[in-house]
């Protein structure tokens, strides 16, 4: 099997899995306040995926190292399948109670989140030669900005249209496209690592890799801050409605324009990588996202607020290539899952807790104020990771590869 063949059959698993999960998502959602008419069952959403995911992702880094990494992306796979028709269930009335038995659902997706991960790095970090990485990562990653966008706009439409039972079967049968692709993907023979298969040692061995590994931290620290402060579209309903006086129309418009900025970009870059300069394009294009959320906090017209959005995703693609290329070139291949289940640490809860940070600013120094901020603290964050690690500036992907 040539290298772009097993690409397209690993990156089908990942468009079936994103798709399915960000459709499954998208329906329980509508199905948890169509039953309880609460704000906070939604927020509870949120609590019961996030629990198990992190309960998990570092077991599940470790398991990818040590036994067969296409069974457990399966696994993943059988997950989103299982729960997707465990919610036709429950949506058709055959299991009561609904409400706590979607919560279950939902820890079940978070749980199959948490293996899907590791286990995609890793078996891409396998079938893809070193040259190449840089190309297929920012394939991959305009694959994934695509999912983002079309999945919950496909649910909403199947909500619409179906009803909630249709939904959550198109999701099983996204799951069962990302199943068939995965199992049939002719990878190398893995190899069984060499290290203790003691989970704690196996672990602190993944830890300390990180720790000694200057590239490997800086862009985790960068990545982690950067999405903390930079986490303007979590507060996007508020200002659509209070800034823009806008309606949901003006919402999807805006939610849309960062993916549609990094889709472009990354097709962009799988044409033309960056393996020179590599180090100073990463900061550089964090530093351009800080300045574009500025731009974006203090615009008070649409279309210039989504042109500036458009221009965020630009720069967060370039940084997402970069540093997943640096990610997969710097990781030996008998640690991948433990390192990309670290890395999903670090960005997960930047992601939540980003979320968290952007609503907190907002009510303490109001929504435009909080967005600049946010902005200019990614700018920060820049300077400071400049100045502690400046051997990352003058890094050329070319040298790693």
């Amino acid at each position: 099997m040539t290298t772009s063949q097993a690409f397209r059959r690993l990156l089908l698993y990942r468009i079936g899995s994103t798709l399915s999960y960000q459709i499954t998502m998208v329906a329980v959602g509508w199905h948890i306040y169509e039953i309880t008419n609460s704000v906070i069952s939604l927020g509870l959403i949120g609590l019961a995926e996030l629990v198990p995911y992190f309960l998990l992702a570092l077991y599940a880094g470790h398991a990818v190292d040590h036994y067969s990494r296409k069974l457990i992306a399966a696994i993943a796979c059988m997950i989103h399948v299982l729960v997707a028709l465990l919610l036709t269930a429950i949506a058709l009335g055959w299991l009561m109670p609904p409400v706590p038995l979607i919560y279950c659902a939902v820890a079940l997706i978070g749980a199959g989140r948490a293996v899907l991960r590791p286990s995609y790095t890793a078996i891409f970090g396998q079938i893809i030669p070193r040259k190449d990485l840089p190309r297929y990562t920012a394939y991959a990653s305009s694959a994934f900005q695509i999912c983002v966008v079309a999945g919950p706009g496909l649910g909403g439409l199947m909500i619409g249209f179906a009803g909630l039972e249709w939904t959550y079967l198109l999701a099983a049968i996204c799951g069962v496209i990302g199943l068939w692709g995965v199992t049939f993907i002719h990878a190398p023979q893995e190899k069984v690592s060499q290290l203790s298969g003691h989970i704690f040692k196996s672990l602190l061995e993944g830890f300390d890799y990180v720790r000694k590994h200057e590239l490997i931290l800086g862009i985790m620290a960068l990545d982690m801050f950067a999405v903390l402060f930079g986490g303007a579209v979590s507060i996007l309903p508020a200002f659509v409605k209070e800034v823009l006086d806008a309606g949901p129309e003006a919402l999807g418009i805006l939610r849309a324009a960062p993916a549609a900025g990094a889709v472009l970009t990354g097709i962009y870059l799988a044409k033309r990588p960056l393996l020179t300069d590599s180090g100073r394009h990463l900061f550089l294009s964090v530093a351009g996202f800080g300045m574009a959320i500025i731009a974006f906090g203090l615009s008070t017209n649409m279309w210039v607020c989504a042109l500036f959005l458009f221009i965020s995703g630009c720069f967060d693609s370039i940084s997402v290539v970069i540093r997943s290329s640096i990610m997969q070139l710097t990781t030996p291949d008998h640690m991948r899952g433990r390192i990309s289940a670290i890395n999903g640490i670090f960005i997960g809860s930047s992601n939540e807790l980003g979320a968290l940070e952007s609503g907190i600013a907002a009510s303490m120094l109001g929504l435009v104020p909080s967005i600049v901020f946010g902005g200019a603290a990614t700018i920060a964050i820049v300077l400071i990771t400049y100045k502690l690690a400046p051997h990352l500036s003058k890094l050329h992907l070319k040298d790693i590869s």
